[in-house]
C-alpha cells in the first residue's frame, strides 16, 4: 500500500467507529451525514481488507482486525494533534474557559475551596464545572470531555497521564462526649459502632457488602491484617456525611486526616489517630494524552499541583 494515497480522515472515521460502535453516533460526532460515515466505513474496509465491525445480537462489534488497529491509529492521531496544535499563548487573567474536572468528595472538600481561592485572584473569568465520579467515565476523559479526574484510584488506563498530589494518613472523628474516648485503643475500637465512607475510581457504585473486605478498602483491609474487623452500621458515600455523622452520634468515622483537620475548629469533636496502623493513601490527577501538551490545561495543572503543595505542608 502506498501511504500517500491514504485518506487521512479515514483515519479519523475509524477512530470515532471503534469508540461509538455505532455509524449513527459517530456521523454524529464528526458532523457529517450517515450515509457519508457508511461510506468511509466501506473505504476502511477496502483499505484494510477486513470488515472491522459486524453486525450481532450485541450491536456493531469489532473485529480481532480492528482491536489490534485500534491503539496504533489513536496513538497516530494523538501524535498529529499534537504536532498541527497552535503553540497559542494562554492568558489565564483573560479567560473565560470552562474546565471541566471530576473531584472526589475527599478533594472537593479539601483541594478545591483553595483552588477557587487562587481562581478569584489569578483567573477570575475562569469557570469550573466539578462532577462526582458518579458522573463520569474513563472514556469521558480519554476522549477530552473532561479534563481532569482527581480521586484515589485503584487502576487507571496505561495511556492516561497522572501525577500524585499528595499522600495522606488517616485519623478518627470522634464525638467528644463518647465513651470510646475515656480509654481508647484497639478494643475499644472494634467495640464501638463506625460509619465507613470512601468512593474510589468512577462509575456508579452498588451496595456493600460488610463482610467483602477487600472491597471495604483501607481501613477494614488494615484490620484483617492483625486479625480483627471492626462494626460498621452506617455505609456512606460522602465524607462530609461521615463527618456529620461522627459529630452527632455514637459512631466513629475514620477518615483522611486532611478531611478530618477541616473538623479542628469544631467543639463537639475530637481528632485522634487510630489505634492500629494504616497505609497511607494517594491523592492523584488524571488526564488525556490528547491534552497533555494543550496551554491552557498546562497552566491549570500546575495551579492544582502549586494549590496541592500548600495544602499538604500542613
Amino acid at each position: 500500500m502506498n501511504i500517500s494515497r491514504v485518506d487521512l480522515n479515514l483515519l479519523v472515521y475509524f477512530d470515532v467507529l471503534l469508540r461509538e460502535l455505532n455509524v449513527t453516533r459517530a456521523a454524529d460526532q464528526l458532523g457529517i451525514s450517515q450515509p457519508a460515515m457508511s461510506n468511509g466505513l466501506k473505504r476502511l474496509r477496502g483499505l484494510f481488507d477486513d470488515p472491522l465491525l459486524i453486525r450481532t445480537s450485541k450491536g456493531m462489534t469489532p473485529t480481532e482486525r480492528a482491536l489490534a488497529l485500534k491503539p496504533v491509529i489513536r496513538e497516530l492521531l494523538v501524535g498529529l494533534e499534537k504536532a498541527i496544535e497552535p503553540k497559542a499563548q494562554f492568558n489565564p487573567f483573560e479567560s473565560e474557559q470552562v474546565f471541566r474536572m471530576m473531584a472526589s468528595d475527599y478533594a472537593e472538600a479539601t483541594l478545591i475551596p483553595l483552588l477557587i481561592a487562587r481562581l478569584r485572584n489569578e483567573a477570575p473569568k475562569v469557570i469550573l464545572d466539578i462532577m462526582t465520579p458518579s458522573d463520569v467515565n474513563f472514556p469521558d476523559v480519554e476522549q477530552g470531555r473532561v479534563d481532569m479526574v482527581i480521586n484515589r484510584f485503584d487502576s487507571i488506563p496505561q495511556s492516561f497521564h497522572q501525577k500524585v498530589l499528595w499522600k495522606d494518613s488517616f485519623s478518627c472523628l470522634i464525638n467528644r462526649n463518647h465513651d470510646v474516648l475515656k480509654h481508647f485503643n484497639l478494643a475499644s475500637y472494634l467495640g464501638a459502632h463506625h460509619v465507613w465512607v470512601s468512593k474510589t475510581g468512577m462509575g456508579i457504585g452498588v451496595g456493600m457488602d460488610p463482610d467483602d473486605v477487600q472491597r471495604l478498602g483501607w481501613v477494614d483491609e488494615a484490620l484483617a491484617k492483625i486479625g480483627a474487623k471492626r462494626r460498621i452500621t452506617v455505609f456512606t458515600r460522602h465524607y462530609q456525611a461521615a463527618s456529620s455523622l461522627a459529630e452527632r452520634q455514637d459512631l466513629i468515622a475514620t477518615v483522611p486526616s486532611k478531611m478530618a483537620r477541616l473538623q479542628q475548629d469544631n467543639p463537639r469533636v475530637s481528632i485522634v489517630p487510630p489505634p492500629f496502623d494504616i497505609p497511607n493513601i494517594e491523592l492523584t490527577m488524571a488526564w488525556s494524552p490528547l491534552l497533555q501538551h494543550n496551554p491552557a490545561h498546562q497552566w491549570m495543572r500546575e495551579l492544582i499541583t502549586q494549590t496541592a503543595k500548600m495544602i499538604d505542608r500542613f
